[in-house]
């Protein structure tokens, strides 16, 4: 929704609008994003400015676009205005109302009142058009130089502002604005995005910010001073709760319990409050320190394993980190250890078929975010993930995880040791698919020997296998790799 503001805001933001009105100000000429106007206030003419104005700023790449009001349009002196938008009405109607109704989609705009010190300065602020042309009354504009104008009079322009709109991308949403180089490096950690991504220390404060800059971590604002964005806080923040609460809730949650279910006795309970990058390995070493350890006896000497493979936990971690829903709001990423199994959850729906996740390429809602992720080798290349933890089941001979989607969340189960008599019947016919999957992404194919060496079945028993692939030909969730070859194997039943 529109809204108004007047001058009576805090210091900081009244700070922030001076300087913003002085840096627009600086401009040399009227920009395709900032219009001018001394005493102009006809209702039409707004109307038509904030849809030019709004698919202009799309079209520019910039984060708002702004009519100032006050402001001579020659000398970009602030001359004072009169303008009153909150008593300015349209018939009956207000005109931040009827603007609202009037503009299609819906633009949330801000009109502002500032006491700057050389008069008073009305600033409409407009952000960018998201998923379709900005329409006044049915109409799309578009500013061509200072000028406003139709935009289907002007294809190249209407064309290339379609190739611009895309759905509205979380990590390049504002954490954090209008703070200081130290406020940047006080809340980011910028040693650790340095170290990670490989790049020398630079010998300057704005070397540093330089390097944040250009992987969108903070963006400049007014006054030389910046704003940092979701994606810079999600990743490299001291501490997370020093920004906005719904960007604090994002932070990792873990639970351990001293049972098989969540009515034993809490043991441990830890909210990792640094960034996701900055904290993971940290997170990482205090997650193998907790997992229990199981006892397997070698050649000569008794030796303690992780009850559940560490290289399967963290690639299961990185994927609830990476693929999450982050406008799904009061949550993020949560790990729950039980004796018999742990727990990883994330908010949002997977975008794929949770059975077909092993083997298709990933799709992310947070690509910037796993771009970087993979390049600081956090997380392995795209598609190589989910078939790394099978793998890891598999080589310990675990129960198959199990993959449950939620009504608005997304969790993965990973099991301690049990024997295959010890497996229920639907683990067994998913650990089989699983096998077969893992089977054919290596250019093999699955068979009943293959089987039995992935549950541990003595050869002599083999007929025990036997039975799981016959159960699992039935749920239609593999095929005969050649039907008229019965000993060629079997193959995922989706596979070509």
């Amino acid at each position: 929704m529109p809204t108004i503001e007047n001058a009576n805001r805090p210091d900081a933001g009244r700070e922030r609008d001076i300087d913003l009105i002085n840096d627009l100000r600086a401009l040399p000429n009227e920009t395709p994003w900032v219009e001018f106007k001394q005493d102009n206030t006809h209702p039409e003419m707004i109307g038509r400015l904030a849809s030019a104005l709004a698919n202009s700023c799309r079209l520019e790449d910039r984060e708002r676009a702004y009519v100032l009001w006050g402001i001579d349009d020659s000398t970009h002196r602030v001359v004072g205005s009169a303008f009153d938008p909150d008593g300015g009405k349209v018939g009956n109607q207000g005109l931040a109302i009827w603007l609202n109704q009037a503009l299609q989609s819906s633009v949330a705009f801000q009109f502002r009142v500032v006491d700057h010190p050389d008069g008073r300065v009305v600033i409409l602020e407009i952000p960018p058009a998201l998923l379709a042309p900005v329409m006044f009354k049915g109409t799309p504009f578009i500013r061509i130089g200072s000028a406003t104008t139709n935009l289907t009079d002007h294809p190249v322009h209407y064309h290339a502002l379609i190739e611009r709109l895309r759905p509205y991308t979380w990590e390049h949403g504002m954490a954090q604005g209008y703070v200081t180089s130290e406020e940047v490096l006080d809340l980011l950690d910028d040693s650790k995005y340095l170290q990670l991504t490989g790049q020398p220390r630079p010998d300057s404060r704005a070397g540093i910010l330089e390097r944040l800059e250009a992987d969108r971590l903070i963006g400049r604002d007014a006054g030389a001073r910046w704003n940092i964005t979701n994606l810079g806080a999600i990743l490299f923040a001291r501490d997370m709760r020093k920004f906005d609460p719904s960007l604090a809730r994002k932070a990792v949650r873990f639970v351990a319990y001293d049972g098989r279910d969540r009515t034993r006795t809490v043991t441990h309970r830890r909210d990792w409050i640094q960034g996701y990058a900055a904290g993971f390995e940290e997170w990482v070493g205090y997650l193998n320190g907790l997992l229990p350890q199981n006892e397997h006896i070698g050649q000569a000497f008794r030796e303690e394993h992780p009850l559940f493979p560490a290289l399967a936990i963290r690639e299961l971690l990185v994927n609830a980190l990476i693929h999450q829903d982050m406008t799904v709001s009061g949550t993020g990423p949560s790990i729950e250890l039980f004796s018999d199994r742990i727990e990883i959850t994330n908010p949002g729906k997977p975008l794929m078929q949770a059975d077909r996740m092993i083997d298709l390429p990933p799709r992310s809602r947070n690509e910037s975010l796993a771009a970087l992720m993979r390049r600081m080798r956090l997380c392995e290349e795209q598609g190589s993930g989910l078939d790394k933890v099978i793998a890891q089941v598999e080589l310990f001979q675990l129960p198959p995880p199990l993959f449950r989607v939620g009504e608005d969340s997304m969790q993965v189960v990973l099991y301690g040791p049990r024997s295959f008599a010890d497996m229920t019947q639907d683990e067994r016919i998913r650990a089989c698919y699983h096998h077969a999957v893992l089977k054919c992404l290596s250019g093999d194919r699955m068979k009943n020997a293959t089987l039995c060496e992935r549950f541990g079945i003595d050869k002599k028993n083999a007929a025990m296998a036997s039975g799981v692939l016959q159960k699992a030909l039935a749920a239609g969730l593999i095929k005969p790799a050649d039907p008229e070859h019965p000993r060629a194997g079997y193959v995922p039943a989706w596979w070509a």
